[in-house]
């Protein structure tokens, strides 16, 4: 018997258009999807083996994504045309508005992608590549693989290991391997990295970066950054960036007599409500409560 994935999953307001069409490899198991999705559509994804997908069209107008308790509305962000998914990691979708597409999904056996891949790029850096998310808009590199690969698999008219080719380039084109100069880092930022982004996003004042961004200073890929940057500080870098954002908030607080809106306002949060929320998360008590202590320590 060969592989076969094991996936949770759950769908509202997505139907299928056309008959699900599948295939068996090595390792590896691909499926074409042909399906329609309302407005307000949902779904929620966990699997237990790391998977591609490939979009043949953009949906990124149309749907939204997330890794974070089904928070749409907070922590979203356009599907892409590519995306890799590690084992475990589990995904919310939202459909802002009708529309068709469809997909590719190539379901993954671990020791089979590290068969492939170890042997060229080594067992470290392939274990790296994949606990590490990709995320990819611009398909060029890939989009040609994707299509030969769904024809075969639509009509297969060669040896299976044609399609297994395919897959592994695919493989190749879109996980974030990490060159010998990340490697050497050891999965940790150094000092003089951490240095460098603090002293970035410090001049930047009101802290607010994207993660390709921060990794750009640093000079790292956006995925790496994102996977080295959590080993080394326990958060993510949006976690990070948003506990700095909240140090301003204090500052703000404790300086000025400004409205808790307008700090809101200023520092970027969608509003006082949303301020609030994270301040009490990370912070313990409300922003005027913590305002009314700081002057009731000072008189």
């Amino acid at each position: 018997m060969g592989f076969w994935h094991s996936m949770s999953w759950k769908t509202e307001g997505i139907r299928v258009t056309a008959p699900v069409q599948w295939r068996q490899y090595d390792g590896m198991v691909s499926v074409l999807w042909e399906a329609e999705s309302q407005a307000g559509a949902s779904g929620y994804y966990l699997a237990d083996d790391p998977r591609i997908m490939f979009f043949f069209n953009d949906v990124s107008s149309s749907v939204r994504i997330s890794n974070q308790d089904n928070d749409l509305a907070r922590n979203s962000r356009p599907m892409a045309r590519a995306v890799y998914v590690p084992a475990g990691v589990p995904l919310w979708t939202g459909s802002r508005k009708t529309h068709s597409f469809s997909h590719l999904n190539l379901h993954l056996h671990k020791d089979r992608v590290l068969r492939f891949l170890a042997p060229s790029v080594g067992n470290s850096a392939a274990q790296t590549a994949l606990r590490c998310p990709v995320e990819l808009q611009n398909v060029a590199a890939i989009d040609a693989l994707a299509k030969l690969l769904a024809d075969e698999i639509k009509s297969p008219t060669k040896h299976a290991v044609y399609a297994e080719s395919l897959i592994g380039s695919i493989i190749a084109g879109l996980l974030d391997i990490p060159t010998e100069r990340e490697e050497r880092a050891g999965g940790r930022l150094t000092q003089a990295q951490i240095n460098k982004l603090v002293s970035h996003i410090d001049a930047l004042g009101d802290y607010r970066m994207s993660v390709a961004d921060m990794a750009a200073v640093v000079g790292l890929s956006e995925s790496w950054f994102a996977s080295v940057f959590k080993q080394t500080m326990g958060i993510t870098p949006l976690q990070w960036q948003l506990a700095k954002r909240v140090e301003l908030t204090k500052k703000l607080l404790g300086e000025s007599d400004l409205p808790v809106a307008s700090i809101a306002a200023q520092l970027g949060f969608a509003d006082q409500a949303h301020l609030t929320k994270v301040f009490r998360q990370i912070v313990g008590e409300t922003p005027a409560a913590w305002r009314r202590m700081r002057q009731f320590r000072q008189s």
